[in-house]
């Protein structure tokens, strides 16, 4: 008898462990669905939703190789319903139509001014880079990308420096007019009008808001202040270290209001850009007026950086 309780005490904890992964699944899945961001205790496990498809068939096939069937058969649902809507990222979209200037844009954290300059500076000439958005931007990494030579490639600025990681700044190829595009953090999120000539502008941000673990909801205004409705602005690009991933229903705010995720548009939007020592999410965007076209999207490890830098090579209409 107390061999047989023994046995049941240890299948009544199998089975407690396997439904409590259910549930979180189950509840990182029905977050996602409902499309409630919260605070940080709910926007970090939201960052990571795909992972609920590959985690959830393990524990079908755990629960069903165990004889849990239900456990099983409720894991399989909860990965399919995910599965639904994550696996198409990984299928480029068809682009529309589009036959105006080509704009090279990158965008890389630079972790409080720890990442190689001189490597920031080799991704700019071997992509051809017209515009590259910098965030974290200090005093002291903008005076190295000087010595490695970035201002020769791109002469053009609009600079706002930081010990801490509030810096951010716009180096271009063309001429730059500074002008607030992003609400209340305009200074830490820096906008600018490029000018291409023959009368083509382009307005971009330099995207960086507050990390929701410091403030959720200033985390939620500064992106959603970003996100000015198509037509109410000339073609817009921004790109940055969004703290946000598709997962997260104040990035798909902004997304709603006329934009594209190059990543998503290249079929890489699975593709990891933090943590760069065990990547695990895409926080790093470059985000497109829909009125233009995605024509390439890349991502570059960047030594000394938590980040990994984006590019995207975009058409305008």
């Amino acid at each position: 008898m107390v061999v047989e309780g023994e046995v049941r005490a240890r299948r009544g904890w199998v089975t407690f462990l396997l439904t409590l992964v259910l549930l979180a699944l189950a509840g990182v899945a029905a977050l996602r669905f409902v499309g409630f961001d919260g605070n940080w205790y709910v926007i970090a496990p939201l960052s990571l939703t795909p992972y609920v498809v590959p985690v959830g068939v393990l524990l079908a096939v755990l629960a069903m190789l165990l004889r849990r069937w239900w456990i099983g058969v409720l894991a399989l649902m909860v990965a399919g319903a995910v599965a639904a809507l994550v696996v198409p990222r990984l299928s480029a979209i068809d682009q529309r139509a589009a036959h105006g200037r080509t704009l090279r844009v990158l965008a890389s954290n630079l972790y409080i001014g720890s990442a190689d300059p001189r490597e920031v500076v080799n991704l700019v000439r071997a992509n051809q880079v017209d515009v590259l958005n910098l965030v974290e931007l200090t005093p002291d990494v903008l005076r190295r990308l000087d010595e490695a030579g970035l201002f020769t490639l791109l002469p053009y600025r609009v600079l706002h420096t930081d010990p801490g990681v509030e810096g951010s700044g716009i180096v271009s190829r063309f001429p730059l007019a500074e002008t607030h595009l992003a609400g209340d953090s305009s200074v830490k999120q820096p906008g600018a009008r490029v000018d291409l000539g023959d009368g083509v502008v382009v307005e971009v941000v330099a995207v960086h808001p507050i990390a929701p673990d410091i403030d959720s909801r200033r985390w939620e205004r500064e992106l959603k202040d970003l996100s000015a409705a198509e037509g109410e602005h000339g073609i817009r690009i921004l790109a940055g270290d969004f703290n946000a991933t598709l997962d997260h229903a104040a990035f798909r705010t902004v997304l709603s209001r006329g934009y594209l995720d190059a990543a998503e548009q290249r079929g890489d939007a699975l593709t990891p850009t933090w943590h760069t020592a065990a990547p695990l999410v895409a926080l790093d965007h470059v985000v497109v007026d829909r009125r233009a076209a995605v024509r390439d999207f890349r991502v570059f490890k960047v030594p000394g950086s938590d980040h990994r830098a984006v590019y995207a090579e975009i058409q305008l209409p």
